[in-house]
């Protein structure tokens, strides 16, 4: 069997699949945030699962995007070029948001007394311009000892062109501070930038040692329970890497978990034969948005922690994911000029929403739905949870409906028309805003809370259909057990998109692709399970950013031609224009490397008739779907329907680990897989 465990603010996930006759299996358990290690076995032995048995255990955490949001990651040094210790402060100094009197510039993981300067000089080209000091590196590697830094971040000027300065003072410094957790650039990114490099690496050793001593835990309570499988890590890219690789870039797990989320739905949209998806994920403390157009995902070569604005920016491919602080956990507030607000902070696992009885005393976005009768109070979790409605009105009165003059129900209503408001915006921010249009797209939703709001953000953008998958509340452990191995790798490399430049882009990514198969050996991926897919940074002569579109491979004229086609195809896309008589030119080469694994096929539901089975009423109760009105919804059992069952609302669909709310004037049909095909006829 395989199993897929993923870490959320709130509840780890677990899924298992039997590779024998295609069965899933899920568990979910609050997560412990004080040893995240335990939670997994929580979710595991909620199965009923024995890691023993398992072939692969493949893992998405948010140990390394927590430890930067929340500043607890190593005491941390950076090591730069002399002359440049100030790159990573002053950063592009730029200024965003210019009519902001509060702006503040991003803060650095590494404050500025401990970043430190080694004579040597690199070129652009790779040249070297001054030897490294070497007695200079090591007075530095003596001064980190004795400041008894946890992490040292090297990050040489132009190294991506020539590694041998930065891989000389990583072997130094491991002489000097044996016990510290060493991080170099170009093992992190091999692309031109040095603010953004910089930022990169410190970010990777910032969070190394905390990241490196959960793997280590990870692996020896997974031997101690007899585990002798391959553990494999979610990437943020979308793919799959060995545990070691995990330790040394730890920053390629920032967004694991929301890159299974992308991958399952990608499945799902094959399944059903649906090339354009908008994917949105509901968990317990952020919403995330993402577009599948022409079934496959943009990756981003830049991501900023805490927004673009502020935020810390992250080199490394990341599925282009719109993250908002809106999630089940979230908290409802009053602000100063008497405004309701809804997030971004959330009681997360631990004292957790009122409702779950735990010491927490805020309104979260979870207790709402339980007032409005969304939510069961017994059959949480199937039951193994009992939510406690009179502490989620009494929180929603006391902070909410009180200061504000409303009835409970109206607070409660108003803080899901907020929450709904601004996880709207995220879909907008990568539909509407990069020149697409959300009725031309699906909505897939998932997460324990996705389904509970996915029709009001349909109807809100005018999209008619809305894909509830298999088991939503698992959905991104699913998605870590149908993702393939997958590794990036980039150079730079300047060349005009001339014919007489295709062959030294050619080289160098067949450079890349000789390094991918070495890592492929090293996990034990068979070749004949492997492919290669190429990709391009492009821009227009001129310009500053580039854009990443697939590379064709050839040396005529008609690869010139359809490389620039595809580039102008993408320029528009992401930026509403583009200029098709205009020369371009290639900053960087990109190489994928893919080790596809096995995907067992999956039990398919038997058919039913249109009339769903009457044991697979639970009840009918009072539910709120608006601010207006009350309606009497059936409530069904997920588990006990079949494919071709059509459900009319108001109604709700019931599951372990969510729940999706059908207002009135809208249908949904059963798939023989499992999905729920809702369509929203006043969208």
């Amino acid at each position: 069997m395989r199993i897929g465990v993923d870490i959320g603010g709130t509840f780890t996930d677990a899924t298992v699949l039997d590779t024998a006759d295609g069965s899933v299996r899920f568990g979910k358990a609050l997560s412990t945030p004080q040893n995240l290690v335990a939670g997994i076995f929580n979710a595991i032995d909620v199965i009923g699962a024995a890691p023993a048995a398992a072939e692969f255990i493949i893992h998405g955490s948010t140990v390394a995007i927590n430890a930067i949001l929340e500043r607890k990651g190593a005491r941390t040094a950076l090591i730069t070029t002399k002359g440049f210790r100030d790159v990573y402060e002053i950063g592009r100094i730029n200024r965003p948001d210019s009519f902001n009197l509060f702006f503040r510039k991003h803060v650095p993981l590494v404050p500025r007394d401990r970043v430190f300067e080694v004579a040597e000089r690199i070129g652009y080209d790779g040249a070297v311009l001054r030897p490294l000091d070497e007695a200079d590196a090591r007075a530095v590697g003596r001064e980190l000892r004795a400041q008894a830094v946890e992490a040292v971040a090297v990050m040489f000027l132009h190294s991506y062109a020539n590694v041998a300065h930065e891989a000389r003072m990583v072997e130094i410094l491991h002489e000097e501070v044996p016990d510290a957790f060493v991080a170099a650039s170009h093992d992190v990114s091999r692309e031109q930038r040095e603010y953004e490099r910089t930022s990169t690496v410190a970010a990777n050793a910032y969070v190394g040692p905390q990241v490196s001593r959960y793997l280590e835990r990870l692996e020896h309570r997974l031997a101690d329970d007899g585990f002798d499988g391959n553990l494999l890590i979610m990437q943020s890219s979308g793919g799959l890497c060995d545990v070691g690789t995990a330790r040394v870039q730890c920053i390629q797990m920032l967004e694991s978990g929301p890159a299974g989320g992308v991958v399952a739905a990608r499945t799902v949209g094959n399944a059903l034969a649906l090339r354009n998806l908008i994917c949105f994920d509901m968990g317990g403390t952020t919403a995330k948005a993402c577009v599948l157009h022409g079934g496959n995902a943009d990756l981003s070569s830049d991501y900023f922690v805490g927004g673009y604005n502020e935020g810390l920016v992250i080199r490394i491919p990341v599925i282009d994911i719109k993250e908002v602080g809106t999630g089940g956990g979230s908290i409802a507030w009053i602000n100063a000029g008497g405004g309701l607000r809804v997030g971004p902070e959330s009681a997360g696992a631990s004292p957790g929403p009122a409702c779950y009885g735990a010491g927490g005393t805020a309104p979260t976005v979870t207790d709402a739905h339980l007032v409005l009768g969304r939510l069961s109070a017994q059959r949480f979790l199937d039951g193994r949870m009992q939510l406690d409605v009179g502490a989620a009105e009494r929180a929603i009165e006391t902070n909410v409906a009180q200061p504000l003059g409303l009835d409970v129900a109206g607070a409660a209503s108003g803080m899901l028309a907020i929450a709904n408001a601004t996880m709207a915006n995220a879909v907008r921010a990568v539909t509407t805003e990069r020149g697409l249009d959300p009725r031309d797209f699906a909505l897939v939703a998932y997460g324990g809370a996705g389904p509970l709001h996915a029709v009001d953000i349909a109807r809100e953008l005018a999209i008619r259909t809305v894909i509830v998958p298999m088991a939503p509340g698992h959905f991104s452990a699913f998605g870590m057990l149908v993702a393939d191995l997958r590794r990036e790798y980039v150079r730079t490399h300047r060349a005009a998109l001339r014919l007489e430049n295709l062959s030294g882009i050619a080289a160098i990514a067949g450079q890349l692709e000789s390094e991918a198969l070495t890592w492929l050996d090293q996990a034990g991926i068979p070749n004949q399970n492997v492919a290669f897919e190429w990709a391009a940074d492009a821009r227009y002569v001129g310009q500053d950013h580039s854009v990443t579109i697939p590379l064709q491979q050839g040396t005529d004229e008609a690869t010139v031609r359809a490389i620039k086609a595809t580039f102008d195809a993408a320029h528009l896309r992401r930026f509403s224009h583009n200029a098709p008589d205009e020369p371009a030119e290639i900053v960087a080469v990109r190489v994928s490397v893919i080790g596809t694994l096995s995907k067992p096929a999956l039990v398919q539901l038997p058919a039913g008739t249109a009339t769903p089975p009457a044991d697979a009423v639970l009840e009918r109760r009072s539910v709120r779907f608006d601010r207006r009105f009350e309606a009497e919804a059936v409530v069904y059992d997920r588990s006990r329907l079949l494919g071709n069952n059509a459900i009319f609302g108001p109604a709700i669909v019931q599951e372990a680990g969510s729940a999706t709310c059908i207002p009135g004037g809208v249908r949904a049909v059963v798939d023989l897989s499992g999905h729920l095909i809702l369509t929203v006829d006043d969208a």
